[in-house]
């Protein structure tokens, strides 16, 4: 009992009130609910032969059915209405393997919503580590979804043909008293199948647990983020340099050339305006204000050297 106390202590009960841990929850509900309604089925249906002679007669043909659906197995017996003994008659079909497929589908999903379940509750942590656990329970949750329609869809089939082979309209005609006109043949009881087209309906729901729970078990499997992270934008910001960060200023100038820095390129046209001072023409762009006053001093310097000259 200590051990019980300590292990709900230690549970993650929030889990269960989150989509993760509430669909999980409600899958193992339903699938308790599919595979009892159709493993847990028995049916019967009732039948009259009333012959020529009264005494012949059997007004209470009881046949009774049940899972897995071996019809060809059950047998009932009719009179004859000639005298003698009664004859054995089969019903028709064999639909055991949807309808255990079907139940075994329910069974494994039950276990493995409690499994997840406690899971989720009691070691959530290792879980979602290197998000293998996420992963895993992602291809499960789908193989089990597929699973679900699959079976969900043949025991519908089979459940069709299931009543078919049950009706007693149908019964009726294997027996061959009920081919003479002097013979009165009549159903007097229908086989009750509401549990099994619930079953049906709960195999469906089944599948929309498991189809739903898929998205939310992927927004733990990590994918999504990796598939996101694969997209590069194309006017992302690009990061600052490394110089600022080292306290220096190393940024580089856009217009430097291979020789490290941008390298003017001073035109030879020059001559005397007619103010009588020297005038040199400078075909280049200044690249930074630091550019500017270097050019503008040297510019004042030479002028000033070639007046001193001149005068």
């Amino acid at each position: 009992m200590d051990v019980v106390n300590q292990l709900v202590a230690q549970g993650q009960f929030t889990i269960i009130k989150q989509p993760l841990g509430f669909i999980k929850v409600l899958q193992w509900i339903f699938a308790i609910f599919a595979f009892s309604t159709c493993g847990s089925y028995s049916g019967m249906f009732k039948m009259s032969v009333e012959c020529k002679k009264q005494a012949e007669s059997d007004l209470g043909i009881e046949v009774e059915f049940e899972y897995p659906f071996r019809l060809h197995q059950v047998y009932f017996d009719a009179p004859t209405c000639k005298g003698g003994n009664p004859e054995r008659l089969f019903l028709v079909g064999d639909y055991s393997s949807s309808a255990e497929f079907f139940v075994t589908i329910g069974v494994f999903s039950f276990l493995y919503s409690m499994a997840a379940l406690s899971v989720y509750c009691f070691v959530l942590e290792k879980y979602r580590e290197n998000n293998k656990g996420p992963q895993i329970d992602f291809v499960v949750t789908a193989v089990f979804a597929f699973m679900w329609l699959v079976s969900s869809c043949a025991w519908a089939k089979g459940l069709s043909d299931v009543k078919t082979a049950t009706d007693p309209e149908r019964v009726i005609t294997l027996i061959t008293a009920c081919d003479e006109r002097e013979n009165r043949c009549r159903e007097v009881y229908d086989p009750k199948v509401s549990g099994l087209n619930t079953s049906v309906a709960f195999g469906f729901i089944n599948l929309i647990l498991w189809l739903g729970n898929l998205w939310f078990v992927f927004k733990e499997t990590g994918w999504m983020a990796a598939f996101a992270g694969t997209y590069m934008p194309s006017q992302e910001k690009q990061p600052a340099p490394d110089s600022f960060a080292q306290g220096g200023y190393g940024q580089q100038d856009p217009y430097a050339g291979s020789q490290g820095g941008y390298q003017p390129e001073y035109g030879q046209q020059g001559g005397y305006n007619e103010d009588g001072g020297y005038s040199q023409g400078y075909e280049q762009q200044p690249t930074s204000y630091s550019n500017q006053m270097v050019t503008l001093g040297f510019r004042r310097s030479t002028a000033a050297c070639i007046s001193a000259l001149v005068c």
